[in-house]
């Protein structure tokens, strides 16, 4: 089994990533640590609600119930880069060129390339905010479907349709689909182009962690006792074929992560059991044993030989593949 380097975190692990080779993690009480040395920034005051490393991978960016939304370098360095008072920003995501989007309510700011902010209202709650990998656009997940906004247009958001609250949203690395996890306990889709349908059942449980293989072929999904992962490359998505499944235990899978250059999945249990599967003949390795706290954030190095995790617990570690 490969070497773990374990750490032990003051809370709940909001997120797991890499800020170039630092693997950096943030906790629910507002901070966030840097290195398998555990050097500790204060990042927000009270509650630090959701995180994402910028696309470049130089910065985490955080949002609080302290209304701010936070960037912290692999120095320490904090910037604050919005202040919504007593707004509690739970919902955020990064893109191309410095771009950054977020909500709370019914609200959701953007801020483009150069630093300007923009801010649309949407009829109801928002459930889920992501940027498109190119360009300026934001995909919006709420009740009874999703907006496409772009932001600094006079244009209205296109609406894509589908009963139901959307709670959490997916874009392929190719743009061409938006997949959104719902209240339900399934996925829809939309192929961009023609807003084309694609209906994903079957989950006995919320839909939580969506994670993309190389080159978009697989959204993997936790929610079930199996990574369940539907194939997009075909014509019509994965409309009349059946989802590949991975790893078959009791217990729930609750992350998923995709390797950054080969078709192998990274997955995380509520028993604190890591396992790694390859997409093409199921092979599987055992990561991390089980015994322990639900897996609530998991994110591979860039070059794919590191796997930084962390659990509902404040357990945390990064897997090295080569030793």
């Amino acid at each position: 089994m490969p070497t773990t380097i374990p750490l032990t975190l003051s809370g709940y692990v909001v997120s797991a990533s890499f800020l170039g080779n630092v693997p950096t993690f943030s906790t629910g009480d507002g901070k966030v640590v840097l290195g398998t040395v555990g050097r500790t920034v204060e990042a927000h005051a009270t509650g630090l609600l959701v995180a994402q490393p910028t696309v470049d991978g130089k910065a985490l960016l955080s949002g609080g119930d302290d209304g701010k939304v936070v960037r912290t370098t692999t120095d320490g360095v904090t910037t604050v880069l919005a202040d919504k008072g007593r707004k509690w920003i739970d919902l955020l995501a990064t893109g191309p060129g410095g771009t950054l989007a977020f909500a709370s309510g019914r609200t959701v700011w953007a801020i483009d390339a150069a630093g300007k902010e923009h801010e649309l209202t949407r009829p109801r709650a928002v459930g889920g905010v992501t940027l498109f990998p190119k360009g300026f656009r934001v995909a919006i997940a709420g009740y009874d479907g999703i907006g496409l906004w772009f932001p600094g247009t006079v244009a209205p958001p296109q609406e894509l349709e589908w009963k139901g609250m959307h709670i959490g949203v997916t874009v392929s690395p190719d743009g061409a689909n938006v997949v959104t996890s719902m209240q339900e306990m399934a996925l829809h889709g939309w192929r961009v182009k023609d807003g084309q349908h694609m209906r994903m059942s079957g989950y006995p449980a919320k839909v939580k962690s969506l994670s993309w293989s190389v080159k978009g072929r697989f959204l993997a999904s936790s929610g079930a006792g199996v990574a369940v992962c539907w194939p997009f490359h075909y014509k019509d998505g994965p409309m009349g074929r059946a989802p590949l499944e991975l790893g078959g235990r009791k217990e729930m899978v609750t992350r998923v992560a995709c390797h950054p250059s080969e078709e192998i999945v990274a997955l995380g249990y509520d028993d604190g059991m890591i396992l790694l599967s390859r997409l093409a003949d199921r092979e599987e390795v055992l990561l991390r044993r089980p015994g322990g706290s639900p897996l609530s954030a998991m994110a591979w190095s860039a070059d794919g030989f590191e796997l930084a995790f962390g659990c509902e617990d404040g357990s945390a570690g990064v897997v090295d593949l080569t030793r």
